[in-house]
């Protein structure tokens, strides 16, 4: 038996707390060590540099997008077999293609932690879309309520940085759904989007909409209101709820993590997915992505979400605030090398 891969984790902030979890959940990994500067934290070193003296097979960055590109770099030398680096990744597109052009130099493959696409519920649409299901796809919707920013103390419980942010329903969670857009429909040829700021106790902007257009005719629609709720007794499972429409049948995801597909012209409902009382955060997804990266590390799957892949998220995330300064629709196109531009 082969033994497992060793990894450390850099950050113990709130979210880290999901990563600890799925590591001493996953087989064939050992978390060996974690590593913060905070010294009131249960961690084995204070700097990157104690973890990575570790011998380590992958590195996980669970921290902040300002430490991204110095962890990453230092990283690099040590040449470990994967490194995974939490979203937002870096803190500009320009500074994500220097690194990520590093990472590749390197010959390490740099993943970026975007979990949402490991959700089950959307992992079971795109088996289901694939699988022809419900014919082509012509309309994905998802709601997003998190209901958690209402009022002067609006996250001031669990993420109280929310509240400085410049830019916060896109940038820190909306871009999920860019990503899961693309997971399962492909890039978009373009972008309109409406953004508010309803909350004046933020920064950034707390609702709005995003719509992807598809020269299949197709439409991807994001609708954000981080004051609202939606019918469930967990937000933070699903975040919201969503329908994908096609030409022989829908999807339809609730908030208790269901999915079902009904076909076109019928009025009964297959469950496709039965809801569960999911482990970790958001249908165990922190411990999906990560199995999935052992897994690619042991050659036995392709790698989800490497950065190179990951910049198109980015550029779309500039497009949709461009979008919404400019109050129009604009177009995302490939330049000829294949790589995602804004015009």
């Amino acid at each position: 038996m082969s033994k497992p891969l060793r990894v450390g984790l850099l950050g113990l902030g709130y979210f880290a707390q999901f990563h600890r979890d799925a590591w001493n959940r996953i087989d064939g990994a050992a978390l060996v060590a974690v590593a913060d500067a905070d010294p009131g934290k249960a961690a084995d070193h204070r700097d990157l540099a104690g973890l990575l003296s570790e011998g380590l097979d992958i590195l996980d960055i669970a921290t902040p997008p300002p430490t991204h590109v110095a962890a990453i770099r230092a990283a690099l030398p040590h040449a470990p077999r994967a490194i995974i680096c939490q979203k937002p990744f870096c803190t500009s597109a320009e500074e994500a293609r220097a690194i990520t052009a590093e990472a590749e130099a390197a010959g390490v493959p740099l993943i970026v932690h975007e979990n949402f696409r490991f959700q089950p519920w959307f992992r079971a649409m795109k088996t289901a879309l694939e699988a022809g299901r419900i014919g082509a796809p012509l309309n994905l919707t998802f709601r997003m309520r998190t209901g958690d920013g209402q009022g002067d103390d609006a996250y001031l419980a669990r993420q109280p940085y929310f509240r400085e942010m410049p830019r916060l329903l896109i940038h820190e969670t909306g871009v999920h759904y860019i990503d899961t857009f693309r997971y399962l429909l492909g890039a978009p040829d373009g972008v309109y989007a409406d953004l508010r700021r309803l909350n004046p106790v933020i920064r950034g902007e707390d609702a709005g909409q995003f719509i992807f257009d598809y020269s299949s005719g197709a439409r991807a629609v994001f609708d954000g209101n981080r004051l609202l709720d939606f019918d469930t007794d967990n937000t933070r499972r699903t975040f919201g709820e969503a329908l994908l429409e096609g030409t022989e049948g829908t999807l339809t995801l609730t908030g208790d993590g269901t999915l079902k597909l009904r076909a076109l012209g019928g009025r009964t409902q297959e469950t496709l997915l039965e809801p569960q009382d999911w482990p970790g955060f958001a249908g165990d997804c922190v411990h999906a992505l990560q199995s999935h990266v052992v897994a690619a590390v042991q050659g036995k799957a392709a790698f989800e979400n490497e950065a190179r892949s990951y910049l198109a998220v980015l550029d779309l995330c500039e497009l949709i605030y461009a979008s919404a300064g400019a109050r129009a629709r604009l177009p995302f196109l490939p330049d000829g090398s294949g790589e995602p531009v804004l015009r």
